[in-house]
C-alpha cells in the first residue's frame, strides 16, 4: 500500500485485479450508482474502495456475464432476496428461450446450406403411413422395420419391406438442394413424424450426422434413423417376369372379405370375375379381367394392409404367377406400388 492511499482502503486498480473487472467497467458501475468507491479523493479524484466492496463488484461481474440488465442488478444488489430470484428465474427463462430460437435459426440456416429437400406436408404424411405397414414388425432384421427416404431429382420415394411385401410410393418434391441423398428412418420413430407433419404446409427434411431433421412452421424435428444398407428394392421390381394377368376390382369389395378373414383366403381370377373363398364361403367379386385364369392365395395379414393404403376406389393387380408376388396399384393413381407375396394352399408362404 502506498503511503498516499487511505487507510483500510483499496485502488480502483487492486479491486479490478481481485474482482475481474477493469478500471474503466468500475469507473463506469460509479457512474451508474451500482458500486460508488468508499472515497473519491478530492485533489486527484483517485477512487478508494473498502475490502467489503470486492465480493459486490465480484458478483457485478457475474450477473453482467449472464447479460443481467443493469436496472436488474440495482435490484439484486437492494438487498432482497426473494425479489433477487424472481429476477434471476425470469431472465433465465428468458436466455433459455433466446438459446432455443438461436438454436432453431441455427439449424434452419445450416440446412439451408446442406443437402435438403422441400416438399408439401400432408403429401409427405399421406405416403409415410401408406408404406409403413409393409415395414416389419419385429427388429430381427432391423433395417427391415424402417423406411427407406429417398431424395433424388426434384422427387422424395419411400419405400418399405419385410420381404413378403413391399411397398413404395414417390412424390414430387417442391423444391431439391446438394443432390442426391437417402436415410432409413427408424420405426420407432415413423408415429412421432407423422404427428408433427400434420397440420404444416411445406416441410424441409435434411440429412443431419445422426438422423434426419424436418423443418417447418418454426418447428424442428429430429428422427433417429437407422445407419444399415437397405435391400436393393429397385432390383426386386425391375427383376419380376411378366404380368400374365391382370385384375381391377372394387376395393371396398375386397377389404370386406380380408377384414373378416382370419385364414388364408383364395382368389380365382377368372374372366368373369373373381372368386374369393374363405374357410366358410366363397364370394364372387366383379372384376375387369384380362390375361390367363389363375388361382392364388393369400394370408390377409399380407393383403390387407396392401388394400387399406391403396389409392383409389378401384385395386389393380397385376399377377405374374401363382408363386410369384402381385403387383398391388390403384387403377387411377399409380404413384403407389406394393407387392404382396401369395402363400401356399396350406398357409405356408411359397418364397419359403
Amino acid at each position: 500500500m502506498t503511503s498516499s492511499e487511505p487507510q483500510g482502503l483499496i485502488t480502483i486498480g487492486v479491486l479490478a485485479r481481485a474482482s475481474g473487472l477493469t478500471a474503466s467497467a468500475l469507473r463506469f458501475y460509479d457512474d451508474c450508482g451500482l458500486l460508488v468507491p468508499a472515497r473519491v479523493d478530492p485533489l486527484t479524484g483517485y477512487r478508494y474502495y473498502t475490502e467489503a466492496q470486492r465480493e459486490r463488484a465480484t458478483l457485478i461481474r457475474q450477473l453482467r456475464a449472464i447479460d443481467l440488465p443493469l436496472e436488474a442488478i440495482a435490484e439484486i444488489l437492494a438487498g432482497d432476496a426473494e425479489r433477487a430470484r424472481c429476477l434471476l428465474d425470469r431472465h433465465v427463462a428468458e436466455l433459455t428461450r433466446r438459446a432455443h430460437e438461436a438454436a432453431r435459426v441455427a439449424a434452419m440456416v445450416a440446412q439451408s446450406l446442406g443437402a435438403h429437400v422441400v416438399v408439401d406436408a400432408a403429401v409427405l404424411t399421406e405416403a409415410l403411413e401408406q408404406v409403413r405397414p409393409a415395414a416389419a414388425r419385429t427388429r430381427e432384421i432391423p433395417v427391415l422395420a424402417g423406411v427407406l427416404l429417398e431424395a433424388s431429382a426434384n422427387t422424395v420415394t419411400l419405400t418399405a419391406t419385410d420381404r413378403y411385401r413391399l411397398s413404395t410410393r414417390t412424390v414430387v418434391a417442391n423444391r431439391q438442394h446438394g443432390g442426391e441423398w437417402s436415410v432409413v428412418l427408424d420405426s420407432n420413430g415413423l408415429e412421432s413424424i407423422t404427428e408433427r407433419l400434420r397440420g404444416m404446409g411445406e416441410v424441409v427434411a435434411a440429412p443431419i450426422d445422426d438422423g434426419l431433421m424436418l423443418t417447418g412452421d418454426g418447428v424442428i424435428h429430429r428422427s433417429a434413423v437407422i445407419d444399415e444398407p437397405f435391400p436393393d428394392h429397385r432390383a426386386v421390381l425391375s427383376g419380376l417376369g411378366p404380368v400374365r394377368t391382370r385384375a381391377i376390382v372394387a376395393r371396398d369389395m375386397m377389404l370386406e372379405i380380408l377384414e373378416k378373414s382370419y385364414a388364408t383366403v383364395r382368389f380365382a381370377i377368372e374372366p368373369t370375375g373373381i372368386v374369393a373363398s374363405t374357410l366358410d364361403e366363397a364370394h364372387r367379386l366383379p372384376a375387369t379381367v384380362t390375361g390367363c385364369a389363375v388361382a392364388l392365395s393369400f394370408d390377409p395379414a399380407t393383403l390387407l394392409p396392401a388394400a387399406r393404403t391403396a389409392l383409389g376406389p378401384d385395386l389393380m393387380l397385376d399377377i405374374i404367377a401363382a408363386d410369384q408376388p402381385v403387383i398391388l396399384r390403384s387403377a387411377t393413381d399409380g404413384d403407389l406400388t406394393t407387392l404382396a407375396m401369395p402363400v401356399r394352399p396350406s398357409g405356408h408362404n411359397t418364397s419359403k
